[in-house]
């Protein structure tokens, strides 16, 4: 639960997917959330949760290669990578699926494949595959069920203050929004799109679904000595923060610890390890470069090949696995160039160094100077022009 921890996490993972798995096509978000009678059993069961998602995904995918068929695409093939949370903003439990799922299908054609778009879904085509899902409690697959020991009643007390198993929900009706259902505490939104071309925008969705529980920035210390932290949306009665005193933060947050064991990064389809198609798909594969991703076909602009993002001075050159590698004749690219921070750093051939305390042999990543270690120092980046909620 280190807040640093799971933003590195999120990062890393974020990054992974955008520049390694994920292709060049649009995607669409699906979100798929329970009513409070039934969280109680995926928490408890990560099997049956695993499950519930293999059902919602199937239920997607025959949708999309329904729609593919309608316009004459056959042997069409879908894929999504899914994040499952079991927090919510306001530190409750609340399991729940994040899907990204490509907007439209793949078409294989003789030594490639082909991404053939699909026009977004309907109102009533999000709100019979939520019916799908409600299924699945009237045939008894979701039953109500309660807390047993004491762990799970603090898990139970952060999912509903007043916890009814077998009443159904009562909320507020929410605001119509398009491609958004919600059937008996059921709820499905599918109206985030992002364009082939929005490789930010993937990468900022794909960072909020492996995102941690728990926001440093939103904790204060309020003057009695709790702790509040700040909710993302009021509440209907106004309320904007939780109070806590030290010990009930960490029993709340402890109830937010997911299940042992169980990935919350999940791929399907053509995006699972195994899948035929992958590698065709995939920008880059087990560090070789693979065949282009397949391109949207209302896309025409050329993707820029992306450089992997580490060490910037380990990207300048393939130096031995293990050592330096030798003091160049003029400053990397990305390298801070004078005026250097005095008593900090030096102006070596050009640029700026941070002299390191070791001497020769000097270790991966160092330059090496007549005996002397060095640590490139990169320059800053450029001010944000905008700042992102």
């Amino acid at each position: 639960m280190c807040p640093s921890c799971n933003a590195k996490r999120a990062h890393v993972t974020a990054v992974h997917l955008v520049e390694q798995v994920l292709p060049h096509v649009p995607y669409r978000q699906w979100t798929l959330s329970f009513p409070h009678r039934v969280r109680w059993v995926l928490l408890k069961n990560v099997g049956l949760l695993s499950d519930v998602l293999t059902v919602f995904l199937r239920a997607v995918f025959a949708l999309q290669r329904r729609r593919a068929r309608r316009q004459g695409l056959r042997a069409g093939q879908v894929g999504a990578v899914s994040f499952i949370q079991f927090f919510g903003s306001a530190l409750q439990v609340t399991p729940h699926f994040h899907s990204l799922v490509p907007d439209g299908v793949f078409v294989p054609r003789e030594g490639s494949v082909r991404f053939e778009p699909l026009p977004p879904p309907t109102q009533g085509e999000v709100e019979r595959l939520l019916r799908v899902v409600r299924l699945l409690e009237k045939r008894g697959a979701l039953p109500a069920q309660g807390p047993e020991d004491a762990l799970q009643a603090y898990q139970a007390h952060s999912l509903q203050q007043r916890l009814r198993w077998t009443e159904v929900d009562r909320r507020l009706p929410p605001s119509k929004q398009p491609r958004c259902a919600l059937l008996e505490g059921f709820s499905l939104h599918a109206n985030t799109h992002l364009h082939a071309n929005d490789r930010q925008g993937l990468e900022r969705l794909c960072r909020y679904g492996a995102r941690g529980a728990l926001a440093l920035e939103r904790l204060s210390r309020m003057e009695d000595g709790r702790i509040a932290y700040r909710m993302k949306r009021p509440l209907p009665d106004g309320t904007t923060h939780l109070l806590f005193t030290g010990l009930g933060l960490l029993r709340r947050v402890a109830s937010l610890v997911p299940p042992p064991r169980a990935n919350l990064t999940r791929f399907h389809g053509v995006l699972a390890p195994g899948a035929q198609l992958r590698p065709f798909l995939v920008p880059r594969a087990g560090g070789e470069e693979r065949s282009e991703a397949p391109q949207a076909a209302a896309s025409t602009e050329p993707m820029k090949e992306k450089t992997p993002r580490g060490d910037f001075a380990d990207r300048q050159g393939p130096f031995p696995e293990g050592i330096a590698y030798p003091m160049p004749e003029k400053p990397f690219k990305e390298q801070s160039k004078p005026p250097c921070v005095e008593g900090r750093e030096e102006e070596v051939r050009g640029g700026c160094w941070i002299p390191h305390a070791k001497t020769a042999p000097c270790s991966r990543g160092t330059a090496e100077l007549q005996g002397k270690c060095y640590v490139p120092v990169k320059k800053p980046d450029p001010a944000p022009t905008s700042v992102q909620p």
